[in-house]
């Protein structure tokens, strides 16, 4: 009998993949590998025992944190274990191209030989090509498996299931029952509605409820990213949506947030945010993130200036401030606000005006325009198509006639449908002058109005307002607006 202390060691890789695949627990699988290692005189210390947790895919050797620290052991020099038990071959990867490399690297680089409980096979050539084989099925069962899983899920989806992830606010009770709501963290779901309801923007939404201790799903604090997911998400106003099938759920849902859920959609298209732009809640003036330099297009930063009274608060191009342009733009707080004030009072006088209008496009008409032109053209290829036939002999006249007549009749609908799209995004994109003057006028109320809080004024000239850009040697702004306003 061979001692402890002269055995070979080997090393043990357990996984399994979800509670519902069949095959053996880890502590079964680790069990017939520990008598198989023992059988063959090889000591499996502890420190050896590779155990992923439950769940993890053998599709990708980079999601099993085990498997990585497996290699890396294995990787040391001289290897600390000779041999690897697996309780099958699908537990080491179900992806053939990964699989032959981690083998290749155990085998040839670490002198590591690697052993299949359930799957002994023989040594050399014909042992190799049977593991080959055995690697091929795995990956094919794995991609079947997955077809099979996805058609399940639609097919409970289109059931009216409940399989997705709980949002914040819900918690699953199983079997595709509808989810059930969890008091604390949907108090956090009210607070996000009904601030941004409120006029808050959602950076300071984050801010109140991470103040209040609240928490997103996973445990992190809120930011506006979060904020945004939450308020969009329709699952608060009883739609259940998975993998793009939509239907009117049964959980419960409250008057807190469905009263004031389409208002908030309604103000997200509205608002529209440029890329890059801070919100008002994070700026140091009503102005910032607005003005622009004449010379290079670069944001005038804002210094508030010393704590006398004589050091006002001023903008100045960061660019310039960085030395990567020589020219200064710099312009007082307080001229900025009269001439800003000034050009806004006159701007429905002015001839000459830059019109910048942007709107959120309607992402169901866009891909309903796009399906109509693509169906068009397919249906011109056809009409192309079924003449040649009757000119080469093919068709008889009768044939293309009734052909002619069926693909023309399409297209006469499909080009109906495809102009009222057009006419509604013309009609989308006409806004009345008068309409925009008075929604100007009330800006200006706004900002000439001392008891209105700096992110106030910063909200209403934003409504209004692309940028301004400002021409130091000219001493002028030019106002780029997001509406038509002639």
């Amino acid at each position: 009998m061979i001692k402890n202390e002269t055995k070979p060691i080997g090393a043990a890789y357990v996984r399994v993949s979800t509670n519902d695949q069949t095959e053996l627990s880890p502590a079964a699988q680790l069990r017939e590998i520990k008598n198989s290692a023992n059988a063959d005189g090889v000591l499996i210390p502890d420190e050896y025992i590779f155990i992923e947790e439950k769940g993890v895919s053998g599709r990708r050797a980079d999601n099993r944190k085990e498997f990585q620290r497996m290699i890396s052991i294995a990787k040391s020099h001289p290897s600390p274990f000779q041999y690897l038990y697996l309780w099958k071959f699908s537990r080491f990867a179900r992806n053939q191209e990964e699989s032959m490399f981690y083998k290749s690297v155990l085998r040839k680089k670490c002198g590591v030989s690697i052993k299949s409980v359930s799957e002994p096979i023989m040594e050399g050539m014909f042992g190799r090509l049977i593991e080959s084989i055995i690697e091929w099925f795995d990956e094919y069962y794995s991609i079947n498996l997955s077809g099979e899983v996805t058609r399940g899920m639609t097919e409970k989806a289109l059931r009216n299931g409940y399989q997705a992830a709980p949002c914040l606010g819900y918690h699953a009770v199983g079997e595709g029952k509808p989810f059930v709501i969890e008091e604390k963290e949907y108090e956090a779901v009210v607070l996000i509605h009904q601030s941004f309801f409120n006029g808050m923007d959602l950076t300071s939404i984050a801010r109140e409820a991470n103040n209040q201790g609240y928490c997103t799903k996973r445990g992190n604090p809120f930011d506006r990213r979060s904020v945004e997911r939450i308020l969009k998400n329709r699952f608060y106003e009883g739609t259940v949506t998975w993998n793009n099938i939509s239907f009117q759920g049964s959980h419960e849902t409250r008057k807190e947030v469905t009263s004031v859920f389409q208002a908030n959609q309604q103000r997200m298209k509205q608002e529209y945010r440029p890329r890059n732009r801070r919100e008002v809640s994070s700026c140091r003036h009503w102005a910032s993130g607005l003005l622009v330099c004449g010379y290079c297009g670069a944001s005038l930063g804002y210094n508030s200036g010393g704590k006398t009274d004589h050091q006002s608060g001023y903008f100045q191009c960061w660019r310039y401030t960085k030395g990567l342009h020589k020219e200064s733009c710099c312009i007082s707080d307080k001229k900025a606000e009269s001439l800003i004030i000034k050009s806004l009072q006159q701007v429905t006088a002015i001839a000459e005006k830059q019109n910048d209008y942007i709107k959120q496009p309607d992402s169901g008409r866009s891909l309903e325009r796009q399906r109509l032109e693509s169906a068009l053209e397919k249906l011109r290829t056809k009409k192309t198509k079924i003449k040649s036939a009757y000119e080469n002999g093919i068709d008889t006249l009768e044939e293309y006639r009734a052909g002619k007549e069926r693909l023309m009749n399409a297209e006469s609908e499909l080009e109906s449908r495809l102009k009222s799209i057009e006419a509604w995004e013309r009609q989308e994109h006409t806004q009345s002058k008068d309409t925009c003057n008075n929604k100007i006028k009330g800006v200006c109320d706004i900002l000439t109005n001392p008891s209105v809080s700096s992110e106030g004024k910063g909200k209403a000239l934003r409504s209004v307002v692309k940028k301004i850009v400002y021409d130091k040697k000219s001493g002028e702004m030019k106002f780029i607006y997001y509406m038509h306003l002639q």
